[in-house]
């Protein structure tokens, strides 16, 4: 059966692939410099668009999407499916005349921002959930209907006068989910998972409305699938074991890719996106909202917006409420927010301790904290790590050790591409210190001696860097 919001069990176990689903959702809404004059946003919404079916037939784009994946469900296993979709809506701008009628113009003025035409669209679901006993043999089959609608909208001028007014209409979509398990042939109590999400609206362009935009308000836009499995795992699909390996390369995905999603290290949910991803994608916890740009840099759509015109920004505004927020967020964003998010080492996490996740909601603007970083330190700071001691630290070399005062022959390997190591090699050089990366390597950096200019490169931190079997050990006289 549909229902108009999510049941609360799946809803839970949602909670997490939905940050990153309402990425997928709103991929692309609106562009930078997020003006409806803008040329990039005038031709929207290139992902998880499934057209009607006449109208994809001419002009070769797609009305259905379909997802197969491998699940091993346990004994009496429900699968909850969770259809999320954008529905287009035209929005039209009215001025009240002297005459009391509504006439429709380009634009209309107001002190904060410039009303004009624009495409919204509304968040649509369709949700299913089912015993996965009864998925095999004709599967399930859920069609669903979004009545056409029209609102309108007041407008009023600074004193409250009423001047105008927004009217909004929607074009009614229908569609079709299908759910269908399969058993794998063998020993492993394993089932091929079909899903297909369709778009089956009979409308057919006429001469006078047979192009894209007159397709879109009876489109699934963005359309991506998330399911969820009460008992059991779904299997990943880049990397599955051994022994499903071959059957993974058999599964056939249109239009749409599937990943494990939800926490780490779970299996129990999965995001079909339109949009390809890797096994559990997260929102980075740096990033202070949504910025709805395709491919989006953070920091430098914030440090762009920022610099709009007031005349700029007021078309802004008035082009959509999400566009809106973003200018908001852009002129009201504190520095130290502006600067977390210059950049991230990722990697360090994996070495210093689990993610900690976005900042509680009663400080929106608190910088994440990693454990065992201090956050007023740069991330390889010595001080930062006391596990490791660049001066102190000595390693073992031909069953010597090795470390900051140590002299050393240089003998570069073949892998350094530098032509100017050919010159080093056989020179004899002082060890300035040890130093390990996060990768789990080890790197000497030194001054070669003889070399007049040692003293600045120590004073400055400038050295030359070789690895240990680039090195042998030099006894003092």
């Amino acid at each position: 059966m549909t229902t108009s919001a999510p049941p609360t069990e799946p809803a839970d176990r949602f909670a997490t692939a939905r940050q990153v689903a309402d990425a997928v959702l709103f991929e692309g809404y609106v562009l930078y410099p997020y003006r409806a004059s803008a040329a990039k946003n005038r031709l929207r919404w290139q992902f998880g668009v499934l057209v009607p079916p006449h109208w994809g037939a001419a002009a070769a784009e797609h009305s259905a999407q379909r997802t197969e994946c491998l699940m091993e469900p346990r004994r009496g296993a429900r699968l909850s499916a969770e259809v999320r979709f954008l529905h287009a809506q035209r929005r039209i701008v009215q001025r009240l005349g002297t005459d009391g009628e509504f006439h429709t113009v380009d634009e209309l003025e107001l002190p904060d921002r410039v009303l004009v035409p624009w495409d919204e669209a509304t968040e649509e679901r369709v949700t299913l959930e089912a015993d996965v006993a009864t998925l095999t043999g004709e599967g399930l089959t859920v069609p669903f209907h979004r009545p056409a609608h029209e609102e309108t909208e007041p407008v009023h001028d600074a004193d409250g006068r009423r001047i105008g007014r927004l009217v909004r209409t929607r074009a009614a979509v229908e569609g079709r989910v299908r759910l269908r398990a399969q058993e794998l042939d063998g020993p492993y109590a394993a089932l091929r998972l079909t899903a297909t999400v369709e778009n089956t609206s009979d409308w057919t362009p006429g001469d006078a409305d047979a192009d894209r935009a007159a397709a879109l308000p009876r489109s699934l836009v963005g359309a991506h699938l998330l399911m969820a499995l009460s008992a059991g795992a779904f299997l990943s699909m880049t990397d599955p074991p051994e022994w499903a390996a071959a059957a993974v390369a058999a599964c056939r995905n249109e239009h749409t890719w599937p990943v494990l999603a939800g926490a780490p290290g779970r299996a129990d949910v999965l995001l079909s996106s339109p949009i390809i991803l890797e096994d559990y994608p997260a929102i980075a916890p740096e990033s202070p909202g949504a910025l709805y740009d395709a491919l989006e840099i953070d920091e430098i759509l914030a440090l762009r917006t920022a610099a709009l015109t007031d005349q700029e920004k007021r078309e802004a505004r008035g082009t959509d409420p999400r566009a809106a927020d973003v200018i908001e967020l852009a002129d009201t964003m504190p520095p130290e927010v502006l600067e977390r998010l210059h950049g991230a080492v990722r990697a360090l996490r994996e070495v210093t301790g689990p993610d900690p996740g976005p900042a509680a909601p009663e400080d929106p603007f608190a910088a994440p904290e990693v454990p065992g970083v201090r956050p007023d330190t740069p991330w390889w700071d010595p001080e930062s790590d006391r596990s490791v001691d660049p001066v102190r630290d000595r390693i073992t070399v031909d069953g010597q050790q090795v470390g900051a005062g140590s002299r050393v022959l240089l003998k570069p390997g073949r892998r350094r591409t530098d032509a100017q190591d050919l010159f080093l090699h056989g020179r004899a050089a002082r060890v300035e210190a040890v130093l390990h990366d996060v990768d789990g390597g080890v790197h000497l950096a030194v001054t070669v001696e003889g070399d007049p200019g040692a003293d600045i490169r120590r004073e400055q931190g400038r050295f030359l860097y070789f690895q240990p079997d680039e090195i042998a050990p030099v006894e003092d006289a």
